[in-house]
């Protein structure tokens, strides 16, 4: 397929156009690769290992959601000049969706998380610039068996701050670096906010709020929309895909 249509038909699909999203998230194409697209290779963050790891097998587009210049306008040296080199020397394609991932209904992160916690989804949640990037949504779980229910589904350690009622009926879900949405989730009578991390103070913010917690991984919780992407585009337009994992433990 040729990557001009696919990267419309992504844009599209994702609304990326006109998409809110942090000033150096670059959503869509990044970096031009080859003109057709035969494979395609999906990852978490665009680091140097899945970019090479990409390359090797001779992808021809890496989907990712973390994606490069997040540091702004820089000197193309040292890692960001390892990165570039290896996606132009092997017309290696890189596509980045960053809250516009997040927030799809379908494919993306939040949604994806709700659904495999059995949570009825109600409305979007965890508003950024207008735009709601999670979900929000109903259960009837006691707080451990929830907790259970993401590890399982993650397969990995969850920390909780029980600061809430040990019977859950409602909880918010957005994914990476959602403990800042404490007090939206307490305030849009939530028990419970599922997210990926936040900092020390969150923990007294949970108790204070009397909301529990659950901080399943930043990495984690945002391997599901990347996969569901690509997935997507296979059924679509018959393109075989691999996901390449790199946890972090963040």
């Amino acid at each position: 397929m040729k990557l001009k249509a696919l990267v419309e038909y992504v844009d599209e699909y994702l609304r990326v156009p006109g998409f809110p999203d942090y000033p150096n998230a670059y959503n869509g194409l990044q970096v031009q690769g080859a003109a057709r697209v035969g494979s395609i290779c999906a990852a978490v963050d665009a680091s140097e290992a899945a970019i090479n790891a990409a390359a090797e097998r001779g992808s021809d587009l890496l989907l990712v959601h973390h994606g490069l210049f997040w540091d702004g306008a820089a000197p193309v040296t040292g890692r960001r000049f390892r990165k570039l080199f290896a996606l132009l020397r092997n017309e290696l394609g890189l596509y980045s969706a960053h809250l516009p991932l997040d927030a799809h209904p379908e494919v993306g992160n939040c949604a994806l998380l709700a659904r495999a916690l059995d949570i009825e989804i109600e409305k979007g949640f965890g508003s950024y610039q207008g735009v709601d990037v999670g979900w929000i949504g109903t259960t009837s779980e006691t707080r451990k068996a929830l907790g259970d229910r993401l590890a399982e589904s993650l397969q990995v350690t969850v920390r909780l701050i029980d600061g809430g009622p040990d019977q859950i009926h409602r909880v918010a879900v957005v994914t990476g670096a959602g403990g800042s949405m404490i007090a939206e989730a307490a305030a849009s009578g939530a028990d419970a906010l599922v997210t990926g991390e936040g900092a020390h103070h969150t923990y007294f913010d949970a108790m204070e709020y009397g909301i529990n917690v659950y901080y399943a991984g930043h990495y984690a919780t945002e391997t599901l929309g990347v996969r569901a992407l690509a997935s997507h585009l296979e059924a679509r337009f018959g393109i075989p895909w691999e996901f390449l994992d790199y946890p972090t433990g963040m």
